[in-house]
């Protein structure tokens, strides 16, 4: 099975510089969240995870960060799925200027599939995984 990539673009407002004049390393990892939330709602898992009574939520973050990123830079932050296991998934990031295809960062969120009732880890339905992936191939 391949990954099902999610490509979102957007340019760095003014609101993201910190006092080193650059982006600062909190912004990446609301665009994770941002791009995570735009790549189910695109696929519709979002309404099947909700009707289901599950809900997902960060275990951790991992960013990588390999050249500065700039107010008025276009970037191109893709995402994709990169493992499942029982209650959890990776979910993968790359972040690259769009002038000159520069990898700016790249990261992963570990996240964690939630019963929304219980407040316990729950296991991830396959038909809602399934959903993260071309299995045509």
């Amino acid at each position: 099975m391949t990954p099902n990539r999610f490509a979102w673009t957007f340019t760095v407002g003014r609101e993201s510089i910190d006092v080193n004049g650059h982006v600062n390393n909190v912004e990446y990892i609301r665009w994770m969240q941002e791009i995570a939330i735009r790549h189910t709602a695109h696929l519709g898992a979002d309404i099947r995870a909700a009707a289901a009574g599950l809900t997902w939520l960060v275990r951790s973050h991992h960013i990588e960060y390999r050249a500065p990123t700039f107010e008025d830079d276009e970037v191109q932050l893709t995402t994709w799925v990169g493992s499942v296991e029982r209650v959890t998934s990776i979910r993968k990031y790359e972040f690259r200027r769009t002038k000159d295809d520069v990898l700016l960062a790249s990261g992963e969120t570990n996240w964690v599939c939630f019963n929304r009732e219980t407040g316990r880890p729950a296991s991830i339905p396959d038909r809602l995984m399934l959903m993260y992936f071309d299995t045509e191939e």
